[in-house]
């Protein structure tokens, strides 16, 4: 059965139906296309057509969404996005009147010429377009519908006096906001509508006026396209508006379907002027009223057979005129300019080389809406690098990315939300375009996502500068004893209704501080009515949160995310704080006491994650006597002592006690003892944390930044914040205490009372240049003498040794070993004076007690008076422990400042120590033991054991 192709024009006023008469038609069919001319409009429908049919089988196809699901059945679209060659049954365009505007009319004429469903096609307009229909296409039928109520003027009011249920027609964005403004002061609000605004914003505030809560709606004449308002009366505050290239007049035809909004069904409506617009003449009135208008007589029309075999042979065909009398060659768009100056640019001509495709992408490129109104150049530049982009490959994510998220803040006055919603439209129309990023999907989502968020910022000042109903809308719920829905965004923004109140931070509520007495008030107690559950459902959340979700800050706050949940506070221990929890007492004791059970688990694993060797270190019960007194101190201290706070107790350590705490990792340096695992970053911001809570300090002090060996040295600084960060102070700078120790180590091998200079290796600890080095051993109680010599050459590389030859034997250099002559010699007539360099020479000077001293020797800290000849310390002279070898400290010298003895030169003492330094075994594999000098006469020799096994080696020895 051969299907014939019925084309039908419903033609007739506004409010005659004719929409509704439209969706049922498609409705009737399988499949079926209808176009729009807005997208306000197609989302208006979509939804309308999902309540009937559900989302599966509609899809809604916009030049900035795109929502097409498998089993796609009817399509709603707006007229330049909707797609003609998919086989539709049924196919209808909306507004076709549209045919004759100077902007878009081409694309109305394409369609009406060339679109068609394979059942049924269907035109939807004003009456003024049977002429042209019927000349284009001679085979249409043409249905009048006749509006269902009447419209009559009423001549010019005072906004004071306009009537409830009115819209005022501004045709800009300052008159509509200003005449906004007047009716906020003397009618309490109104809602919004603009053609620049998106779907949720527009329905949002169309809800506003719909609901009853405003009784008065300012809208641009986006509201003649087929919203469907429940609308008495349409008063014009202008009749000339700026159509993109001029001002001029309103059309006749244009009054007649803006005014028709008045009235709904069998309701009648009125229509008239106010504010600065003249009374309408009494002919327009007339044919507003009787809605008769002039024909359409030329239709826009544009050129559909385009050339892409380059960019010349496409401008070409787009220019192409037209010997149709109905029709006439539209103005030059937008996007015809654009490829114009496109093409001028240096770099096309090259780029275009690629052939028709090339080409091709550029038109489709250029047809990019200038959503943002920018100047013409702006627009041309971002359109030149999106097609770099696409010649190249696809454009690139990180790049879209950022244009995104610079878009993406929901902050700013209604300028700036609307500015952001027009540049945000850009990139959801680049997102709809099948190939041109990467994850098509994602980009969908994400722009919809961003424009969603701006469009209920919108909404919220809009509403905020517009209406003046949050407070009666909130009393009247809480007198009407209704349940109020709170909700809470991602951003911890709060609304009661609707209505922003607040924000909550954790579990905290902040009120909007725009709000004052009463309303103040009022939001308050709404807020915490609808606030309790959330409150509930949070601490749960909280709860059974990880713990890398949670962190404490420097001065002892306590982060869930970036929201405070509360503090740390002082404890019985210094390892053991408290917590304190930040909830607001309407949420009750009981959530109240989650969230502090919570936190107070958190810091206890903190702590005992982070100071795990301290813990350990405390818990060993075979610490006994003077090491688990140290072991206390260490605890104390947060893991770091001080040597000459703890000397005594480090002298009466024996080696047992010393090798028990060296289990648990315990370093005795000679500034410092300390557990080296607790130097790093995450110990030590925590132990400055709980030492400044033990101490009571208001203001905490807070840990270098990770990875410094040095750090300035603030006078007003106490030195015991320093210890507990890791540093000591020496000099103008602080070093850290490891990199200390280890100085130290190459300091005990230097000769510091005749004098050493500095190594590379002590500058490389330090990462100092000489001169810092020099004040930093200022600080640690060496004096530097600063002085100047002859810089010696570096050895060259030596020559290649040959049989017969001599090898030449390299010069010994060394920027830091001493020198026999340290002045400089004199310059020889005609040679080049030597270069100099400069050297410190470091002595030991030795401060008084209880200021920075150098290392001393265990065993001589805090002794008594020097003892005089005759006096002694026992029958033998007392062994040195460990650390004398390894660090000791002394009192008024370094270690390697030891007395000097016949043939020792340099200072280096003989006996033990000195084969211990050397890997040998001193008493055993040297055969000897360390030297004892005593005031006392020698003491005489015992006789030999003649059983002693040893005996004969004894006598021996006797005699060696």
């Amino acid at each position: 059965m051969v299907l014939q192709r019925r084309v039908t024009a419903v033609l007739g006023p506004t409010n005659t139906g004719k929409t509704h008469y439209a969706i049922e038609r498609m409705l009737g069919h399988r499949t079926g296309v209808i176009g729009f001319p807005l997208r306000l409009l197609a989302r208006e429908v979509y939804d309308r057509i999902v309540k009937a049919r559900g989302p599966s089988v509609v899809a809604l196809v916009t030049g900035e969404e795109r929502i097409v699901p498998e089993r796609t059945q009817y399509w709603v679209c707006t007229v330049e996005a909707m797609p003609t060659d998919i086989g539709a049954d049924f196919l209808a365009i909306d507004e076709i009147q549209l045919c004759g505007d100077p902007e878009r009319g081409h694309v109305f004429t394409d369609r009406l010429m060339n679109a068609r469903g394979l059942v049924e096609t269907m035109f939807l307009g004003s009456d003024s377009m049977r002429p042209a229909i019927a000349a284009l296409i001679p085979q249409t039928q043409f249905v009048r519908r006749d509006r269902l109520s009447t419209l009559s003027y009423t001549g010019s009011k005072k906004i004071s006096r306009m009537p409830p249920r009115s819209a005022i027609v501004g045709f800009s964005v300052d008159d509509v906001y200003a005449i906004a403004e007047l009716i906020r002061r003397q009618k309490g609000g109104c809602a919004v509508v603009m053609g620049a605004l998106s779907p949720r914003t527009r329905n949002a505030q169309v809800a506003l006026y719909q609901n009853g809560e405003v009784d008065y709606l300012v809208a641009t004449d986006a509201i003649g396209m087929g919203l469907n308002l429940d609308i008495k009366h349409v008063a014009f505050s202008a009749t000339h508006k700026f159509d993109g290239r001029r001002m001029r007049h309103l059309f006749p035809h244009e009054m007649g379907q803006i005014a028709g909004r008045a009235g709904r069904h069998m309701e009648a409506g009125t229509f008239g002027v106010t504010g600065e617009a003249s009374p309408l003449d009494e002919d327009l009135v007339a044919a507003i009223e009787e809605h008769r208008f002039a024909p359409v007589r030329k239709l826009m029309w544009r050129n559909d057979a385009l050339d892409f075999g380059s960019a010349e042979r496409l401008i070409a065909s787009l220019e192409a005129p037209t010997g149709n009398e109905w029709l006439m060659r539209t103005r030059e768009a937008d996007d015809l300019m654009a490829l114009k100056a496109l093409t001028q640019m240096p770099d096309m001509a090259d780029r275009l080389r690629a052939g028709p495709r090339a080409v091709k992408l550029l038109w489709d490129v250029c047809r990019i809406p200038d959503f943002r109104s920018t100047t013409g150049s702006d627009h041309v530049g971002l359109l030149h690098r999106l097609f770099g982009f696409l010649q190249d490959g696809r454009i690139p994510a990180d790049w879209l990315k950022k244009a995104v998220a610079r878009i993406d803040r929901s902050d700013g006055d209604i300028d700036a939300l609307s500015k952001r919603l027009a540049y945000i439209r850009t990139w959801t129309y680049v997102a709809q375009r099948k190939g041109w990023v990467e994850d098509e999907s994602h980009w969908r989502d994400e722009t919809r996502a961003v424009e969603d968020r701006l469009s209920d910022a919108l909404h919220a000042r809009l509403t905020q500068r517009f209406v003046d109903r949050r407070t009666s809308v909130l009393m009247r719920r809480l007198k009407q004893k209704e349940s109020l829905v709170a909700e809470v965004n991602d951003k911890g923004e709060v609304t009661v209704e609707g209505e922003f109140v607040g924000r909550l931070e954790g579990f905290r509520f902040g009120q909007d501080a725009s709000a004052s007495g009463e309303e103040a008030r009022v939001m308050r107690q709404a807020a915490y009515e609808a606030l309790r559950p959330e409150f509930h459902l949070r601490a749960d959340r909280f709860y059974n949160a990880p713990d890398t979700e949670m962190d404490f800050t420097e001065q002892g706050g306590l982060m869930w995310g970036s929201a405070a949940v509360g503090k740390l506070v002082a404890g019985s221990d210094a390892m053991k704080p408290q917590v304190e929890a930040f909830v607001d007492e309407e949420a009750g004791p009981e959530v109240t006491e989650k969230v502090k059970r919570r936190l107070q688990h958190f810091i206890d694993r903190k702590v005992a994650a982070l100071f795990e060797p301290l813990t350990n270190l405390n818990r060993d019960e075979s610490l006994q006597g003077l090491a688990r007194g140290f072991a206390f101190r260490l605890v104390e201290g947060l893991g770091i002592v001080s040597r000459e706070s703890v000397a005594d107790d480090v002298k009466a350590l024996d080696q047992e006690a010393r090798s028990s705490l060296r289990k648990h990792g315990v370093r005795f340096g000679q500034y410092t003892i300390f557990l080296p695992l607790l130097l790093k970053p995450a110990p030590t911001r925590l132990r400055l944390v709980l030492w400044s809570l033990a101490k009571g300090l208001q203001e905490f002090p807070e840990s270098p930044p990770p990875g410094l060996v040095t750090i300035p040295n603030i006078p007003d600084v106490p030195k015991e914040h320093y210890t507990l960060a890791g540093y000591r102070p020496a000099g103008t700078r602080a070093i850290r205490i490891d990199m200390l120790e280890r100085l130290a180590d190459l300091l005990r091998a230097k000769d510091s009372r005749a004098g050493f200079e500095a190594t590379p290796d002590m500058l490389s600890i330090t990462g100092m240049t000489l001169e810092q080095f020099a004040d930093l051993m200022g600080g640690l109680g060496y004096k530097g003498e600063k002085g100047e010599r002859a810089k010696q050459r570096r050895a060259e590389a030596p020559a290649p040794v040959t049989e017969g030859s001599v090898a030449p034997i390299p010069e010994e250099v060394s920027v830091l070993a001493p020198a026999e002559d340290t002045t400089a010699p004199e310059a020889v007539e005609g040679e080049a004076a030597p270069e100099m360099e400069v050297f410190y020479t470091f002595t030991w000077a030795p401060r008084p007690r209880n200021e920075n001293r150098g290392p001393r020797r265990e065993g001589q800290g805090n002794r008594g008076p020097r003892r005089e000849a005759g006096e002694t310390q026992g029958n033998r002279p007392e062994r040195a422990p460990r650390e004398a070898r390894e660090g000791g400290k002394r009192e008024d010298r370094p270690r390697g400042d030891a007395p000097r003895r016949e043939g020792k030169p340099g200072g280096k003492p003989e006996g033990r120590r000195d084969e211990h330094r050397k890997g040998g075994k001193p008493g055993k594999d040297q055969g000897h033991k360390p030297k004892s000098y005593e005031a006392r006469p020698p003491r005489a020799e015992k006789p030999i054991d003649p059983d002693n096994p040893f005996a004969a080696l004894l006598a021996l020895k006797g005699k060696v």
